[in-house]
């Protein structure tokens, strides 16, 4: 169409003179693209997927590739040796996306798929309809927000920003162009889950009073490692991309469940394990408490206040609209839902409570029946064609890590204060704090030059 830029034209604004590499990621113009162009059911999607190194990796692999549905043409990586190996599986793909996830088709054969080092050249393909990232999370916000203005609809693994505001662009720019976008929150497509907060939300406990959940660590500021020489093929200043530059080190870069020190335990890249594990758990306790579009109204510590250096910290509580408190204060176990009538939670794939009938007897003409997905990744790739949110929407996939950052926020509140106790009175419409400036004060950090977020997307 004349008078309307195409993807490369875009792309080619933001190149430097001669054709040299990409200096700084490209902001699509509101407006330009958003393909609004559906696809067939009878077509294949074509997917890109963004971070192979770990987790997407083994989604492509044992997930995508295993739909019939799809084509997977291209993957990138800033370290392009991950990227070339997308083809060979790892050892750790199966613990990654389990069998229970995987769709029952044989894998298709990715050595023909065509490996980038910039993300940016999978935006700039018109073929490619849609885009899996699985990036660390610092690097979550800014390419589902350029994927979406290039009209691709986007499957992005969990928690989907590194602060509250990262995750208002990107729910932003999904809304505006009109995009499919599925959360990397399996336990939606649970049947274990679903089971768990069907009960609840249809009164099998009665009124809930509190819910009992783990006491997630929090990320830190410890001293930094020695630093090592980049690798001759990792772009190491675009791995560390928003976020300062560290000195490389491979416990930095990590995997990000490695024991020790990795990304996620550094505050300028993650939320550590508040986050992480956090943003499973906490889901299930927003879809039980059928808070999807909103959250807790209070939040607060108590304790010694929070150490940054050490990561010992104060235990975190939240009040919930109709006085349901959740106590972040166990072990390692699920949410345990405490009611009226008993309680409830999963261990494994079982729905357990006591007394154990409410967990037995089976849900006859529910009031309320919540989205059934048996399979997170094909549920996105069927809501695609007939553009219908999916079981994990990103409204869902922010507000569910949004509950994880107030949890770190009202630690770091103890810590500049000095004291625990404080009621951080949380708006979860506005999502800010209505009396806490410091509070507030979290929502957003600051972004390297040239990764910043676009004011408007």
């Amino acid at each position: 169409m004349a008078g309307k830029l195409t993807r490369r034209q875009v792309l080619l604004r933001a190149t430097t003179a001669g054709g040299a590499a990409l200096a700084a990621p490209y902001v699509i113009p509101s407006g330009v693209l958003a393909w609004s162009g559906r696809i067939g059911a009878n077509e294949r999607i074509v997917l890109g997927g963004i971070g192979v190194r770990r987790m997407g990796g083994a989604l492509l692999r044992r997930g995508f590739a295993r739909c019939p549905q799809v084509r997977i043409a291209a993957v990138a990586d800033v370290d392009l040796r991950v990227a070339e190996a997308i083809a060979t599986p790892r050892a750790e793909d199966e613990r990654l996306v389990s069998d229970r996830w995987t769709p029952p088709h044989e894998p298709a054969d990715l050595r023909e798929v065509e490996r980038y080092q910039d993300y940016r050249r999978i935006l700039d393909r018109e073929d490619i309809d849609a885009v899996v990232i699985a990036t660390p999370e610092h690097w979550h916000a800014l390419p589902c927000i350029q994927a979406a203005q290039a009209g691709m609809d986007i499957y992005c693994e969990k928690p989907l920003g590194r602060t509250i505001h990262e995750g208002q662009k990107i729910v932003q720019a999904v809304r505006k162009y009109e995009r499919v976008f599925q959360t990397g929150t399996q336990r939606r497509s649970a049947d274990e889950w679903y089971t768990a907060c069907s009960l609840i939300r249809n009164g099998r406990l009665g009124k809930v009073l509190r819910v009992i959940d783990r006491n997630y660590r929090s990320p830190v500021e410890p001293q930094l490692p020695s630093s090592q020489d980049i690798p001759a093929q990792m772009d190491w200043d675009m791995w560390c991309g928003p976020s300062p530059r560290y000195p490389f080190n491979t416990s930095i870069q990590g995997n990000g469940m490695s024991p020790g020190l990795t990304y996620r335990s550094y505050r300028d890249f993650a939320g550590a394990n508040f986050t992480c594990t956090g943003s499973h758990f906490l889901d299930m306790v927003q879809w039980a408490l059928g808070m999807d579009d909103s959250g807790p109204i209070e939040v607060w510590t108590e304790g010694e206040p929070f150490d940054s250096r050490t990561g010992r910290g104060p235990r975190v509580f939240m009040l919930y609209p109709g006085d349901i408190r959740l106590e972040c204060t166990a072990g390692s176990s699920p949410p345990r839902f405490v009611g009226e009538n008993g309680t409830l939670t999963v261990r494994g794939t079982d729905v357990v409570s006591d007394p154990p009938e409410l967990a037995a007897e089976p849900l006859v003409d529910p009031q309320v029946e919540l989205y059934r997905s048996t399979n997170h990744y094909l549920d996105w790739l069927e809501c695609i064609p007939d553009r219908r949110r999916p079981v994990a929407d990103v409204e869902m996939g922010h507000r569910s890590v949004t509950v994880a950052h107030l949890g770190n926020i009202a630690r770091w509140v103890s810590e500049q204060t000095g004291e625990t106790g404080q009621r951080l009175q949380w708006d979860p419409r506005a999502e800010r704090f209505a009396n806490s400036d410091l509070a507030n004060s979290f929502l957003e950090q600051p972004s390297r030059e040239p990764y910043q977020l676009p004011e408007e997307v």
